[in-house]
């Protein structure tokens, strides 16, 4: 893959964030909280949203290093204490951005099993392939149980009041956690991400 690629791999991976977080402001409105909207947030423009690190250098590195990119933005803010209902709002505001690139992820997916061998530029099928790729992945990433992902806040969400202990205990290491979780484990997320892949192109996946 050459430097053009690449960059246009970030952009994908930086709008596909962008639009992540947008999706937990807009549910968080829909529950009652205007946290997000009165910040400012709820835009897609990307200069909004950036992390100089989390959204630029480090999916560099890991692209350059690993074949893929891993990388975040700044999370949209919300305040729990203002959803209409505390239990439900913050299981559907944590799902939100999940849903959004999965969502993504089918659009695009369809329209690249549905253009399959008519003939369309390389640099189309890239596109979309690599779109459907990073959505899968920040999907299936975002729904790993270590906080501050969302599949911590979406499965403590469901579990009874008293076990948001452990929840408090778990964010206090979050960070070694994530990254321990990123540079150790994060191959067993590949098969799930492959299986998601083909079934919606078509096409096996290939990283790196």
């Amino acid at each position: 893959m050459n430097a053009i690629d690449v960059v246009f791999y970030i952009a994908i991976l930086i709008m596909s964030v962008v639009i992540h977080e947008v999706s937990h402001g807009f549910m968080a409105e829909r529950f009652g909280d205007k946290t997000a909207r009165n910040a400012g947030r709820l835009t897609l423009n990307p200069l909004n949203h950036l992390d100089l690190f989390g959204s630029v250098l480090l999916p560099a590195l890991f692209y350059f290093a690993f074949g893929f990119a891993f990388g975040w933005a700044k999370p949209v803010p919300y305040n729990p204490d203002n959803l209409r209902n505390r239990k439900w709002g913050t299981f559907f505001v944590s799902a939100a951005g999940v849903m959004a690139n999965f969502l993504i992820a089918i659009i695009f997916g369809l329209a690249l099993r549905a253009t399959a061998g008519l003939g369309m530029p390389d640099g189309f099928y890239f596109i979309i392939s690599s779109i459907v790729m990073v959505n899968l992945g920040l999907a299936v990433f975002n729904l790993v149980p270590i906080p501050p992902l969302d599949g911590s806040k979406i499965l403590f969400s469901l579990l009874p009041w008293e076990a948001y202990r452990y929840y408090e205990t778990l964010e206090r290491y979050s960070l070694v956690l994530l990254f321990v979780f990123v540079f150790f484990f994060s191959h067993l997320l590949f098969p799930a991400l492959s299986f998601l892949y083909t079934l919606l192109t078509g096409f096996r996946l290939n990283i790196g």
